[in-house]
């Protein structure tokens, strides 16, 4: 019973639970943005690219097999642009959640950064003058 218990609590009180489901979102968002990748962004790349199969070339070494050069470079090309549209998504949602800071001053006796609108310093308690 102890046992139990005690994976019990490492699981909540650990926080395993939040990773857990941090992780099934962070695929189920992995799928989306694969799929933007696949279905929008890389046929547009693909305008760019010279025609043919591309991702086929291999460099051949005997009999013994083959160097996927090809297949390679698509794989580094598609990381590349997968982590370009998550880099963008992140840094526009993190923009929509962006407030503006509150204007700040410094005290002129202790130099303390306070709140433009504050009647006092927090850490001296000298008294401020409206600006």
């Amino acid at each position: 019973m102890k046992v139990t218990s005690g994976f019990k609590d490492f699981l909540l009180k650990q926080n395993v639970v939040s990773l857990a489901i941090g992780v099934v979102i962070g695929g189920a968002v992995g799928k989306v943005v694969s799929a933007l990748v696949d279905d929008l962004v890389m046929p547009l790349i693909g305008l760019l690219l010279p025609s043919g199969d591309w991702r086929t070339a291999e460099l051949k070494l005997g009999t013994s097999g083959a160097i996927k050069y090809g297949d390679l470079i698509g794989r580094f090309l598609d990381f590349l642009v997968i982590a370009l549209v998550v880099f963008f998504l992140v840094r526009y949602l993190f923009k929509l959640d962006a407030k503006p800071a509150a204007p700040v001053h410094k005290c002129a006796e202790c130099l303390e950064p306070i709140p433009a609108e504050a009647k006092r310093c927090k850490a001296c308690g000298e008294p401020q003058r409206l600006r």
